[in-house]
Order: C-alpha cells, then structure tokens, then sequence
C-alpha cells in the first residue's frame, strides 16, 4: 500500500561556483595553465593580459579617475530617481574588478634554451632490429613485441597471443617457434635483457651475452637454471651445499649475479617524462621565509574590452530607448550575460584559489618552521591542525595538499610529506612517524649485512632510545618504506 508523507531534511550543496572554486584548488600548476587555455578558447568574454598592456592600463585608469572626478557635473534632480537595469548597466558592471595579478619573478626574462630530442628505447631497438636478417613478418612481429613492453623492459603480454593477433589482422601465419626466435634475438639487443618475460630469464640473457670469466659464467648461470628460488630466497648455505662449493667460493658467484641488470628498461620506456613542476617557492630571507606561488606561466586575465565595446556599440544602435526591444536582442543579451558571470567567476576563483594556497602554505612553513630551517626534525601535523588555524574545512587542506609540491633550499617536497601522525616518547613528548621512518632506516643502512637487524630488534632499540614502538609499528614502516625483511636483506 502507498502512503503519502512529508519529510523534512537538511541538506548542504555547493553552487556551481564552488564547485568551480574547488576544482581549480585541486589542480596543480601545470593542470591550471590547461584549463585556463581551455576556459580562453571556450568564453569569448575571457582575455589574456600582457604584462605591459596591465601596467599602462593601471595608469590610464588612474587618469580617467582624477578626469573624471574634475568634470563630473551635479546631477538633475530627474536622473537621481532609480532606473531600471539596462543591458548598457550590466556591460558596465564591475569589468575591471576581477582582474588575476602574477607576481614578477627576477628569472622570468632568462632565455629559454631548447632541449635536445631524445631517442626512446623503442626507436633504438627498432633501428637494431633493422639491421637483422628478419623477414618483413619477422620485423612486423618484433615492432608487435616492443610495444608491449613495460617501463622496466619486461615483455608483460604472452608472446603466442601477439603472434596470433597477427594471425588475424594481418592473416600472418607465425608458428610458435618462429616467434620464440624472434625474440631471443630481441633479447640479446642493447639493452640486453630487454623484452625478457620475468626476472629469470632477463639475468640469464645478459649472462649468456656479456663477457665474464668462464667458470663464474657457468656456475651463475647453474644457479639461476637450477637453483633460483635457493638465491631469490638467499638461503646461501643450502645453494653452497647443491653446488659443492664453499661460502667463499659462493660470494663472487652471487656477487656476479647481483651486478646484472633487474630492469634493463630503466623507466625509459614511456615516451612522457616524469618532470615535477613545483607549485610553491619558498626562499629563506634572514628569520623569514618568502613563499611564491609559482605561476609565472599562468596568464592574467580580464573580460575582452573589444567584445564590451561591440555590445555596447550594438546595444546602443538597436535600442538606446527605454522600451525598445531589437530583434534578436534577449537572445545576444541572454549569451552576453551567461559568459560574462562564467568568465567574473573563473577569474574570482582562480583569484579564491591563490589567496587559499598561500594561506596553507604560510600556516604549513609556521608549524615546520624547524624543518625549513634546518631540513630535518618535521613536527606531528595533520590535516584538522591547518584547517583550524584558517578557518576552513578539511576537505579543502586536502585538495590543496595533494598533488601539490613545494621547492625549498634542501630539495622539492610534496606537501603530504609535512604531514605525519605522532608516536609518544618515554619523555612525554611528541615525534613525527616519519622521523622514526627515518631513524629506521639508518638503523637498517647501519646494520651488518651478515647479520642484518630484525623488527624485533629494531624495536628494541628504539625503546631503548626512549621511543615507545611496537614491533609490528616498525614492521608497517619497514614495508612502507618497501625495505625487505631481515632475511632478504642479508649479504655474503
């Protein structure tokens, strides 16, 4: 049965302004210059100021104020009375209020050198494999191979897949074998060890390819053919005994072994260069810090004036009357006004953008103050301790924080990196994780690496330092930090 009833409820949205306003705060530097290109070609009412044009715009502005102020004449007693909104009072209404201001960096004027084009390591197989004696299906299934491989160099897709995908958008009959041939030969390219299918095979390729002496050759290449879990694992005892040899006898064969390349891709496989654009610029100037944002291709912007005068100039030849309604007029007035609100917006919120970064920015170099002193010693701080000290919400500190970098005088920092939850001290007093992290890792870097240091007995440590831990606390930082247990640390 239906029953109809009333239901109260309180309920908080955000306008589409703020919605605005909050997808602009997330965007990092370089993400904000595409979306200011974009919001340019879209709003034909939003312009590009250059640096020189808003300087003698300022002074020309400042002459129409003290001419204006000189001739201004009383007004009849007729025109005081309030009129209606005209559309010449809305083209009128505040279109240089809203104008985005960029700081001037000494560096900005300093040539732009051009970079040299580098040569991926895809397009260095290719012009190896150009040199092999393949047939044009062979050389058809070799650019297959090498465009599926990852950034670390490992070929991720089975190769009898990418061999029958061949089958059937190039009706190219290759057998198994012929595809196994073809990469062995891919294998043995510079890099070698390139396209191998797992860690394996890629030591295994560069042993069989690179000069070493005879009887370490052999013995390595025994160990990975037959014993390879035994060396992944490091049980060096064992593989000692399975291969009749000594422990002494052992540590150059491994030592062989450890020398070879794990990622003969290095990261270079991705066209795209993993640059990081620093979003702030902090410089140390005696006790005080200077923070710029740093936006220097970040254009200012303004409403296009030559699109005002246009409508004003139609405006006032179509119906410069009270009550006259040109042709076609609500609908030119009703396009002028919605670009106009969308472009004083997106200028307010990139203006409501950089006023809010700043602001985190400033209160996260007053809670670390030591650290941008002296690049150590980060205080306990999270996310709460900011948005309190300013006045907003949390979720606005974490759109700000993240994705975001800061470039000091010890190095270029995310700005989650200053944030951290606290451990106690047997003293009372408080200490960032990641300072522990920290310390554990130098404790780790220390050890011997005979005899490396379990969780257990870093726990120990520290607790004998006056740190309260646990060791599953150290054993979390220790995987955070992507260190191996104590058993896959140890060395011959």
């Amino acid at each position: 049965m239906l029953n109809l009833s009333q239901r109260q409820s309180l309920q908080q949205k955000l306008t589409p302004q703020q919605v605005q306003y909050l997808q602009l705060l997330q965007l990092p530097v370089l993400a904000l210059e595409q979306r200011i290109k974009a919001e340019l070609e879209q709003n034909p009412l939003l312009e590009e100021v250059d640096d020189l044009e808003t300087a003698a715009e300022a002074e020309e502005a400042k002459a129409d104020e003290v001419a204006s102020a000189e001739e201004q004449p009383e007004p009849k007693e007729a025109e005081k009375e309030e009129e209606a909104y005209s559309f010449e009072d809305f083209m009128n209404d505040d279109l240089d209020g809203y104008k985005a201001t960029r700081v001037q960096r000494d560096d900005e004027e300093r040539d732009e050198y051009p970079q040299p084009a580098e040569t991926t390591i895809a397009q260095k197989l290719m012009d190896q494999i150009h040199l092999l004696d393949f047939t044009p299906e062979e050389e058809l299934l070799s650019e297959e191979i090498i465009g599926n491989i990852d950034e670390d160099g490992y070929l991720r897709r089975d190769l009898h897949l990418i061999a029958q995908d061949l089958v059937l958008t190039h009706n190219i009959p290759l057998t198994d074998p012929q595809a196994e041939e073809v990469l062995r030969k891919i294998q043995r390219l510079d890099p070698p060890g390139i396209a191998a299918r797992n860690l394996r095979e890629c030591l295994i390729v560069q042993l069989e390819v690179g000069e070493f002496p005879a009887p370490l050759k052999e013995q390595a290449c025994s160990v990975l053919h037959d014993f390879f879990e035994d060396f992944t694992m490091k049980h060096y005892e064992e593989l000692a005994k399975k291969l009749n040899m000594t422990i002494e006898q052992l540590r150059p064969v491994i030592e062989l072994i450890q020398r070879l390349n794990p990622k003969p891709g290095e990261g270079q496989f991705t066209a795209q260069q993993n640059y990081v654009i620093p979003d702030f610029i902090v410089e140390r100037d005696g006790d005080d810090f200077i923070v710029t944002l740093n936006d220097r291709n970040v254009p200012p912007l303004r409403i296009n004036k030559a699109y005002k005068e246009l409508m004003m100039k139609n405006a006032g030849k179509n119906g410069s009357k009270r009550g006259v309604k040109p042709a076609g007029g609500d609908g030119v007035k009703d396009f002028v006004r919605k670009r106009f609100e969308a472009a004083k917006w997106f200028i307010a919120s990139i203006n409501q953008r950089r006023d809010t970064m700043m602001r985190v920015m400033r209160t996260i170099i007053e809670r670390q103050r030591a650290f941008f002193e002296t690049g150590e010693n980060l205080r306990p701080m999270i996310y709460k301790g900011i948005a309190d000290v300013i006045g907003m919400d949390i979720s606005t500190i974490s759109r700000v924080v993240n994705g975001k970098y800061v470039q000091t005088e010890y190095g270029v920092f995310e700005l989650r990196h200053f944030f951290s939850d606290k451990l106690s001290t047997q003293n009372g007093e408080d200490i960032s994780n990641k300072e522990v992290k920290k310390t554990i890792r130098e404790m780790i870097d220390k050890e011997d690496s005979q005899h490396p240091l379990s969780d257990d007995k870093i726990a120990e440590l520290l607790n004998a330092g006056g740190l309260n831990i646990a060791r599953r606390t150290v054993a979390k930082y220790r995987e955070a930090m992507k260190i191996p247990v104590a058993r896959l640390r140890r060395k011959l």
